[in-house]
């Protein structure tokens, strides 16, 4: 096997390598590829690994000798799937390797948001505690998720792993259809059609792939279609909210809150809607919910296996 992993610095450098390097023999790592570097990269090597380096029809077409791309990551949106096939070259991806890091980072949001935490570290650090006429302060509503109902769309390992967190904290569960998917009941729970969930969820988390299908399947009206206090918690892909929507909507009220991990564009040079100094009650962290040590060295075993069992 020849190989050639084309973003390293995306895994970080606290990060064995040691498993992809027994598995290919020979591993020549770069710690990161621009657009332009890729095609002369790439070329001679039969396996590629990648996290969010594009590879598309050109590539395929320069490089005959490719056989295997090993995406170090769940998505795909980053790979011509249709062009691959068509070359005869496999995709493998990782999956299951973000359960507890991912499920514990969207509970985080969704407990900051509820009993907006920073909104009374705020507070706190600006002097209104000790201005305050008696032993607290009081104003910002506080939500108590224990008997609340949780919609999750999106009930692969993820949303399962969130799933059974929310059900130590007392929620109750209900299953969004994505668009194209049938209702029905799934691991015990309802999967209903998504304009039923919407009015009933106090929080909505989002753990669907980003496809056409379910890109901006969070808009305007369906936005209007959710409670007043509501949460919307997304640690999966941008592009399943629509950014512009969701930012009137937290302006106006329309919403209580939303905690996102991930924007359209990531990182957000050209700036983002949600970025704006006015929107009350949102959270936006970095893209790092996938992010402790523990899960990104086991992105390293899986896909060494991965490799190892198409070599």
């Amino acid at each position: 096997m020849k190989a050639v992993f084309l973003d390293t610095a995306t895994l970080g450098q606290d990060i064995d390598l040691a498993p992809l390097e027994s598995v290919t023999g020979t591993l020549v790592k770069y710690d990161a590829t621009s657009a332009d570097q890729v095609a002369e990269r790439i070329r001679g090597f039969d396996t590629l690994l990648v996290n969010k380096v594009v590879l598309g029809r050109e590539h395929f077409e320069n490089c005959p000798e490719l056989k295997t791309i090993a995406v170090v990551a769940t998505g795909l949106n980053n790979i011509d799937q249709a062009a691959a096939k068509e070359h005869g070259i496999r995709v493998l991806n990782v999956l299951n390797y973000g359960r507890s890091t991912v499920a514990q980072h969207t509970m985080a949001l969704m407990l900051a948001l509820a009993t907006r935490l920073l909104d009374y570290d705020r507070d706190v650090r600006a002097g209104r505690w000790a201005e305050s006429d008696m032993f607290c302060l009081m104003n910002h509503p506080i939500m108590e998720l224990e008997g609340r109902t949780l919609g999750i769309v999106g009930y692969g390992d993820l949303g399962q792993g969130v799933a059974e967190r929310a059900r130590a904290f007392g929620m109750n569960i209900l299953l969004g259809a994505r668009p194209g998917q049938e209702p029905g009941e799934v691991g015990g729970y309802p999967r209903i059609p998504l304009d039923e969930l919407l009015p009933q969820v106090d929080v909505l988390s989002l753990h669907c792939l980003l496809t056409d299908e379910t890109r901006n399947m969070i808009s305007t009206r369906e936005l209007q279609m959710m409670k007043p206090d509501a949460l919307l918690i997304n640690t999966s892909r941008g592009g399943l909210v629509d950014e512009d929507a969701l930012a009137t909507a937290l302006r106006a009220g329309i919403i209580g809150g939303a905690g996102f991990d991930v924007l359209t564009e990531e990182p957000p040079r050209r700036g983002n809607p949600l970025l704006a100094g006015d929107i009350p009650n949102l959270i936006i962290t970095p893209h790092s919910a996938w992010a402790s040590r523990e899960a990104r060295q086991r992105i390293v075993e899986i896909t060494a296996r991965n490799l190892a069992s198409v070599s």
